[in-house]
């Protein structure tokens, strides 16, 4: 068996979490990669991991066999940066993550004309609002929407998702529309888990109003937002690149326009910039270049 393969088992299953996810990362089945531990193991003449039914853990052998091991992969990484020859044809299965809305509106379509550019990358689109352990499910990039990220990861901006206060034209001739900030009292506010929920801000020259709002519709899920608000059930914060046709035809209207509301950057999360796979590298230089937002 291949040695070269069995270190990368190895650190893959220790950044990862599990043979399984370092498996699936590495497109070998869950058999062939605990083979390849224990090939690591019958190398080394020592036990490198504590496995038990929920997690695994480094024996102090393992932790010294990591560093050799990462080591050896960072060297291997600078050989394949000296020259294109080496590793000409980006391939292999990319593990992604993004929220619905962000994935509808904006990732599909680029990641679509990515793999026409790169037919031998496959993609693996995982949608979930909530921010996903990366290492835990094995996830090679995340794209994610937020005002802040945990010092941990590595992250490139790929822009910033500006904010609109808006309603359906139906719900403003039902309940009028408000003229100020107080006025939001008086109206039913559709809020959202990830962003301000129960209390939005306003910025209006250079001062910042934290308002307390309520309403009938809480939800983690921003499709589901925006659905409501375009049924008329009340008044949200919705990103403005989910709901550029809507206001241009009228369906919904921007509210309060005199205030800006808080913005969040849009970025490219991973693990490690040691070892990055060529096809990931380029998937993140193709998002850089291409994702325009409004």
């Amino acid at each position: 068996m291949d040695r070269f393969t069995a270190l990368q088992v190895f650190s893959e299953t220790v950044k990862r979490g599990s043979i399984s996810a370092a498996a699936e990362h590495l497109n070998l089945s869950r058999a062939m990669a605990s083979r390849y531990i224990t090939l690591m193991e019958e190398w080394t003449g020592s036990r490198l991991l504590h496995r038990t039914t929920r997690r695994l853990s480094l024996t102090v052998a393992g932790e010294q066999a990591l560093l050799l091991c990462q080591e050896i992969l960072t060297l291997t990484d600078g050989l394949a940066a000296m020259g294109p020859g080496l590793e000409s044809t980006p391939r292999g299965k990319l593990k992604i993550t993004s929220n619905s809305i962000f994935a509808e509106h904006c990732l599909t379509g680029l990641i679509i004309d990515f793999l026409t550019i790169y037919p031998e990358i496959q993609v693996d689109l995982q949608i979930a609002d909530r921010t996903v352990d990366l290492a835990e499910e094995g996830i090679d990039l995340a794209i994610r929407v937020s005002g802040s990220l945990a010092p941990n990861l590595y992250a490139r901006n790929l822009g910033n998702c500006s904010s609109v206060l808006c309603a359906s034209r139906a719900y403003l001739d039902e309940h009028g529309t408000p003229g100020s900030l107080s006025d939001l009292k008086k109206h039913n506010c559709l809020t959202y888990t990830y962003f301000g929920q129960s209390v939005w801000r306003f910025h209006k020259d250079n001062n910042v109003v934290s308002l307390p709002v309520t309403g009938s519709i809480s939800t983690n899920e921003a499709a589901i937002l925006l659905k409501s608000t375009r049924m008329g059930a009340g008044i949200s914060i919705l990103p403005l690149f989910a709901i550029e046709h809507e206001l241009l035809t009228g369906e919904l209207v921007a509210l309060l326009t005199e205030f800006e509301l808080d913005k969040l950057a849009v970025s490219a999360v991973y693990l490690s910039q040691k070892k990055i796979p060529q096809a990931q590298r380029e998937l993140i230089d193709y998002l850089v270049r291409n994702l325009r937002l409004p």
